[in-house]
């Protein structure tokens, strides 16, 4: 019996999904200059598969991304804004 609780509790642990967290990012977008500069970015964020909400800001010239981390990156999210003209980084 032990041998068996053993076994079913190595098989649940390993075959467990690993469960996502949402996670938000501000990036710091500093080339992002006219009033269609956030939609472009906005556009492209909203491309990637796994983010939910995203917050635009011209006069900060930031980008608020909230994601899926099972989904996408960070890396994922500054490459689809560099991809689009607009390269950006985690603001600190």
């Amino acid at each position: 019996m032990k041998k068996f609780i053993t076994a079913l509790a190595l098989a649940l642990s390993v075959s467990a999904p690993t469960w996502a967290a949402l996670q938000t990012v501000t990036l710091a977008v500093p080339s992002m200059h006219c009033a269609t500069c956030p939609i472009t970015v906005k556009k492209a964020l909203s491309r990637i598969d796994g983010v939910s909400k995203i917050d635009v800001s011209l006069e900060k010239r930031e980008a608020v991304v909230t994601f899926d981390d099972a989904k996408t990156t960070v890396q994922s999210l500054t490459k689809a804004t560099a991809d689009a003209g607009y390269p950006s980084d985690i603001k600190r």
